[in-house]
């Protein structure tokens, strides 16, 4: 800067002074003119050195302590930790930044939102593959084969988080666990990750799939003549039930990438779908964002804790729920989803209904937390509204998806009152758990008899389902990744473009006229303020769905105007499922075909023959080269259907094997010897989705199959006529009399009574917020119950008698994904990761706006280094001039001009100018 090269600067070193004036060779050059030239070169490479060392001075410590393979991997589990963490904390902040979704592809994320226990798990999995790719960069190439061991790999999964999700689950110890279902579906043959199968493959840009073989005009669409609306409806709502695989908690590259919306590279989880060359879309002129689905711990790179790294089984997905047919889109899928669920003041068990707004008496599903769902006409652009709460976050993605889960619900709380009016002595939580395990019940009555061999045909339904034959413990019954990434989509081919809504006379309603689902993707107000839940059934029952055609896939409604938001931006769902199949690695058509045993396709005119369709195999045959490389969601999905079903044979084959091991692998299926009496499964059988209709909204007539298409009035059923639910074979005899007689009430908690050993026994368990204090199980014995009772206690408070920790319970986690859990005496607490503080809620991180502690230091230690090492190479340098150490350097003032060279060169003391004082050494002169 000008204004400094005016001011001199005594500079002082030791034994020597000297005073420069911006010249950039330094004082001693005045003096030693011989080393003018290697001065600059020494100090450069000094200030390298200093720098290098500088910055690497957090590193230091590591190399010093990290002597130890353990101490080596927690190094770098703790740097992938900060990697991930890093990105995942950027895409919140961007949310918090922004408070309002923004972008189709935003409003996906939402929907896919997995539960905190999911998320927890992600993000473990995470932290793991990026630890293990950073420990395989690491090793030394003459390394053995098996230098990473399972114990280093174990080490890896503890330390990543990712080890609790690979054990086994902990089951309950009670006689509870033969009666009712857990929650999480867990101690019921189900793994959580979604069963695997691998090949890669080539493929075409989806998008061009899209466009040229998927998609049919909205008013081209041909409608199906025999089956309902409600057909297509039921299968997403069933799919909903079985498998959720969520995406990445981050939306931006790890390890600093860019924002996936912004980025048309793979950078994981970053996956975009490239756009052909000849398009473009607002915003992303090359791509439309796509992020990866979240890895499952101990797939992948991190492999199964079997072997060395070398060994890696494939990357898996996780399966967000619970792979049963349990009504999870009821009640949800984990013990925090539950707790938000239930109506906790309620005697009789009932679920939390919507306390602002009512449908003709009839209750509403309540309201989530998150304002994400789109606002009524009028409201501020940008804004948003509660999006309704459910079992299952993807309630609200169309009207007719909230409706089924507001029919259940109702059905829920109508069971639940009336199981409590027969059984006065049953507690709120065995009210709740018996009628739970009735809809349940009910949902996989509906889906196995009246759903599924409408979609096989019967032919096929004999092939791959078949009769019930009883539980067999050997079945898996986890969800395939094919079935949940590409069969069971083939109902996307289904969705009719527009949502009707019909009058009480079944016809066009005069007020509601059809809707196009881009005006209804996360609309609950839509069910609230236009008409409620009965107009929009009879549409389901009355109207027709979509016919699944070669030539007429996916309507333009899904593939162009996919969760439309204010802008030019949309999703493509038919491009969407393309790129999860690719995503999870799904092989191609051919390869599923011969799984099933069905011939591979090997020429054009044997493609044609599958397809039923000259046109479409051409154009595919255009695009893929070989029959091989087809994506096996449209293969599937193109196939001509077999006969009386709406898939070909390779769907059939596929949901067929996964409905017959989702029966046959469920211990608590509903014709299980042992899980209903007799008489209980007679009552069963006779229910209906029809009476379901029936006893929740205000239609008086139903068709007697609410699948089938019918005519009003002719085709239509009254309801008194639709056989009801008996619950007297529900009705229990209170207990003998013996020495033990009812529990009493329990503050905090509640009690189930079961048997064990032909005994009566009651397990407790508390409310959220309480901890249990005493047994969980008490037995009856004939001097009365075998111990007290126990209590529910808040966990803080002192009469505690041993410390809980916390930070194990991941249901939901006690601290966000931002800041790590610490187990203290009496409680935990959270912390964040430098640079990083605890927000105002006391759980999750947010930006402190400084710089880490950990670069402070460093540029400290930096700034120290490069003023030490350079106070002592100038120091040496001086010495080597002049030995005896008595230098003495010119001191100029302001204005005042420095000797010249030739003065330096000859090697005699040059007299200072007039007027310039002069200095000895170590002394000032005067002035």
């Amino acid at each position: 800067m000008p204004g400094l090269q005016a001011i001199p600067r005594t500079v002082t070193f030791g034994l020597s002074s000297c005073t420069t004036q911006g010249s950039p060779r330094g004082c001693c050059a005045v003096e030693v003119p011989r080393l003018r030239m290697r001065v600059p070169g020494i100090l450069v490479l000094v200030l390298a050195i200093a720098g290098v060392l500088g910055c690497f001075s957090s590193t230091w410590t590591g190399l010093l302590w990290g002597s130890t393979v353990e101490s080596q991997v927690a190094s770098i589990v703790e740097e992938s930790r900060l990697l991930v963490d890093s990105a995942i904390y950027r895409t919140m902040q961007r949310n918090l930044n922004k408070r309002e979704v923004t972008s189709p592809s935003q409003l996906l994320a939402f929907a896919k939102l997995p539960e905190p226990a999911s998320r927890a798990a992600s993000h473990a999995a995470e932290i793991m593959h990026m630890a293990l790719q950073a420990l395989r960069g690491r090793r030394q190439p003459r390394a053995p084969t098996d230098a990473w061991s399972e114990e280093v790999l174990t080490v890896i999964a503890n330390l990543s988080g990712c080890l609790p999700h690979m054990l086994p689950p902990k089951c309950p110890d009670t006689c509870l666990a033969d009666k009712y279902r857990l929650i999480t579906g867990a101690c019921n043959n189900s793994p959580m990750p979604l069963a695997p199968h691998r090949a890669p493959a080539l493929f075409a840009q989806v998008r061009q799939v899209t466009r040229e073989l998927i998609q049919v005009p909205n008013e081209a669409v041909t409608e199906d003549g025999q089956y309902a609306d409600l057909l297509t409806v039921w299968g997403q709502y069933i799919s909903h039930d079985i498998a959720f695989t969520p995406q990445s908690a981050s939306k931006a590259a790890f390890g600093g990438g860019a924002d996936c919306q912004l980025t048309c590279e793979n950078q994981n989880p970053c996956f975009p779908i490239q756009l052909p060359s000849n398009a473009s879309q607002s915003g992303h002129p090359g791509c439309l964002p796509f992020y990866r689905s979240a890895a499952a711990c101990g797939t992948g790179s991190q492999g199964a804790l079997l072997g060395n790294l070398s060994q890696a089984s494939p990357r898996q997905q996780m399966n967000g729920l619970t792979s049963f047919l349990d009504a999870s889109t009821v009640y949800g899928s984990s013990t925090a989803a539950e707790q938000r669920l239930r109506n906790w003041t309620s005697a009789a068990g009932l679920l939390r209904v919507n306390t602002r707004h009512q449908d003709s008496g009839r209750a509403y599903l309540p309201f989530g937390a998150s304002p994400a769902c789109a606002p009524p006409p009028g409201v501020p652009r940008g804004a948003r509204t509660p999006c309704f709460l459910a079992g299952d976050g993807r309630a609200t993605e169309v009207p007719s998806l909230a409706a089924l889960h507001t029919l259940w619900l109702r059905e829920h709380n109508r069971l639940a009152a009336a199981l409590k009016a027969l059984n006065a002595h049953w507690s709120a939580d065995t009210t709740y758990q018996e009628a739970r395990k009735l809809v349940g019940a009910l949902h996989q009555i509906i889906t196995l008899r009246d759903y599924v061999p409408k979609i096989l045909g019967p032919e096929a339904f004999g092939q791959h389902v078949g009769r019930y034959k009883g539980y067999d413990p050997t079945v898996d019954p986890t969800v395939s990744n094919v079935f949940s990434t590409a069969a069971f989509r083939f109902g996307h081919a289904a969705v009719h473009p527009l949502v009707r809504r019909l009058d009480a006379h079944f016809q066009e309603h005069p007020d509601l006229p059809g809707l196009r689902l881009r005006d209804a993707f996360f609309s609950p107000w839509r069910l609230i303020a236009e008409g409620g839940l009965d107009p929009l059934v009879r549409g389901l029952l009355a109207r027709p769905a979509k016919r699944q055609l070669q030539g007429q896939l996916v309507s333009e409604e899904l593939t162009e105007r996919l969760f439309v938001l204010p802008g030019p931006d949309t999703l493509d769902l038919a491009s969407l499922n393309l790129q999860r199949g690719r995503d999870h690695g799904l092989p191609g058509y051919n390869a599923w075909r011969e799984f099933c045993g069905l011939p591979r396709l090997r020429s054009p005119a044997a493609l044609q023959a599958a397809m039923g369709n000259g046109s479409v195999a051409a154009r595919m045959l255009a695009l893929y080269g070989d029959p091989d490389n087809v994506d096996v969601w449209l293969g599937g999905l193109a196939e001509r259907s077999l006969p009386g079903a709406r898939t070909g044979p390779l769907f059939a084959c596929i949901i067929g094997r996964q409905m017959k091991a989702l029966r046959d692998g469920d211990r608590f299926w509903w014709e299980k010897d042992g899980v209903f009496t007799e008489a209980q499964r007679r009552a069963l059988q006779r229910y209906s989705l029809s009476r379901l209709i029936c006893d929740n909204t205000g239609l008086p007539r139903v068709p007697a199959d609410a699948f089938r298409m019918g005519r009003f009035p002719e085709d239509f059923t009254p309801c008194e006529h639709i056989p009801a639910l008996d619950l007297e074979a529900w009705r229990e005899a209170l207990p003998a009399e013996d020495a033990c007689g009812l529990p009493g009430r329990m503050d905090g908690g509640d009690v189930v009574l079961c048997q064990e050993s032909g005994r009566r026994a009651l397990v407790y368990s508390c409310r959220p917020g309480f901890e249990l204090q005493g047994p969980e199980q008490v037995a009856c014995t004939h001097q009365g119950w075998a111990s007290l009772p126990p209590v529910c206690k808040v966990p803080q408070l002192p009469l505690l008698s041993t410390d809980i920790n916390e930070c194990e319970d991941l249901a939901p986690p006690p601290c966000h994904l931002s800041a790590r859990c610490q187990n203290t005496k009496g409680g935990f607490r959270c912390v964040c990761t430098d640079p990083h503080m605890l927000g105002e809620d006391g759980r999750t991180c947010v930006d402190s706006r400084r710089l880490p502690q950990a670069s402070l230091v460093s540029l400290v230690l930096g700034a120290l280094l490069v003023c030490g090492l350079a106070a002592a190479t100038w120091t040496a340098l001086c010495r080597r001039v002049r030995p005896d150490g008595a230098a003495t350097l010119l001191a100029t003032e302001t204005g005042a001009q420095a000797p010249s060279l030739q003065d330096a060169d000859d090697g005699r003391g040059a007299a200072p100018p007039a007027g310039v004082p002069t200095q000895s050494t170590g002394k000032a002169g005067a002035s």
